[in-house]
């Protein structure tokens, strides 16, 4: 039985990234290469923002919100963004189009950091006796991630690949790309004002 649940775990986590490459026309284009190179980009990022946030960050002594470390997390969010810059515009591609481009590139971004943060948990923790739903609602994380990933590539491609953006677009395409980098901070800022709330 806990093998039964170790696999249904997987498949709903690892799922829905092999769902989407098979039902949208990336399969029928051959992007694989490209996804593949955006995961190993993917795994310098991450290895740069674990560098930066042993470098700056301190750990704290108490659960208070520190707004300077919150900006300095923030700031080393950005890196994602720089990753996804070199994804799209950096790497070589094969003769694919804007659309598949980012497509290909989110899902490699989505499908790295799921095996990235999520199968070690899964593989040592979910094989246990005992049922829990931790790593349900980690494969429900693993898909609002998905589509998070692939959100935050599309903005990347209007970004820096199209050229005829409109005029009034590009303020709300940075800051929705803005807001999409610094999101740990904006969910750890609300969590503590969450927490301060007196109880009545």
């Amino acid at each position: 039985m806990t093998v039964f649940h170790f696999f249904n775990c997987a498949i709903l986590t690892f799922g829905p990234h092999a769902v989407y490459y098979s039902a949208t026309p990336l399969s029928e284009y051959d992007t694989i290469g490209t996804s593949v190179k955006a995961a190993t980009v993917y795994l310098g990022t991450a290895l740069v923002k674990l560098v930066c946030l042993a470098t700056f960050l301190k750990v704290p002594e108490n659960d208070s919100f520190d707004p300077y470390q919150e900006l300095l997390k923030a700031l080393i969010g950005f890196i994602d963004v720089a990753g996804l810059y070199f994804a799209l515009t950096q790497l070589t591609h094969r003769n694919i189009s804007q659309n598949h481009k980012f497509q290909a590139v989110g899902l490699g971004w989505a499908f790295a950091d799921s095996v990235l943060h999520r199968l070690a948990p899964l593989w040592v923790r979910a094989r246990g006796l005992e049922f829990t739903w931790e790593y349900i609602l980690q494969g429900l994380e693993a898909n609002a991630n998905l589509v998070l990933t692939i959100s935050l590539a599309a903005l990347g491609s209007l970004m820096w690949l199209r050229k005829n953006k409109p005029r009034a677009l590009v303020p709300i395409i940075y800051a929705c790309a803005g807001i999409l980098a610094t999101m740990p901070s904006i969910t750890s800022w609300q969590l503590f004002s969450a927490c301060q709330k007196p109880s009545a």
